[in-house]
């Protein structure tokens, strides 16, 4: 009886460890949930402050896109959604209005670019400025959303952490400002 005892006994443990070295793989292998990246800064040119969310996305034809939405000034400033693509590759023309959806509903945001003295005296024409106010103050959760620039992408897609950091621009304040 001892002798089938013996065994079964290292089976188990044998079954034990193997269980017990899947669980730490798990866990130190799992990703981490991505964490709201806002950033505060002062603007080089104006010295008013800016908070951004800055991504870089792809495309469904798998081609790279800066995406950076920012607030100028203090709560209840300029809210702006800049489209960049690699300078070379695409020449944006302007103004073509953004289109953002999200399940049935659809948003035309204005292409600001025009606007923005830095993008007007870049030669390289690779960069686009949307008024984002308008999605803001319409989205009520953080659902993913699809981008369209007509003659450009046909589709962005927008995960949900990175609408949620849009939705905080308005709001935000730098929790450690710099002296």
């Amino acid at each position: 009886m001892s002798s089938l005892l013996h065994p079964l006994r290292r089976g188990i443990a044998e079954t034990i460890c193997r269980a017990l070295l899947m669980l730490v793989l798990g866990l130190v292998l799992q990703a981490a949930p991505a964490a709201a990246m806002l950033h505060a800064h002062p603007d080089s040119d104006t010295g008013t402050g800016v908070v951004r969310s800055l991504e870089t996305l792809r495309d469904l034809d798998y081609r790279s896109w800066q995406v950076v939405a920012y607030r100028q000034g203090p709560k209840g400033g300029v809210l702006r959604l800049r489209i960049v693509g690699y300078p070379g590759r695409v020449r944006l023309d302007h103004p073509t209005p953004l289109l953002a959806s999200s399940g049935r509903r659809l948003w035309e945001l204005r292409d600001v670019t025009l606007t923005n003295p830095k993008l007007v005296n870049d030669g390289r024409d690779a960069a686009a400025e949307f008024d984002l106010a308008p999605l803001l103050e319409d989205l009520q959760s953080n659902r993913p959303l699809r981008l369209e620039l007509p003659g450009v992408f046909s589709e962005l897609p927008i995960p949900p952490y990175v609408v949620k950091e849009w939705r905080q621009l308005p709001g935000w304040d730098d929790p450690d400002p710099a002296p």
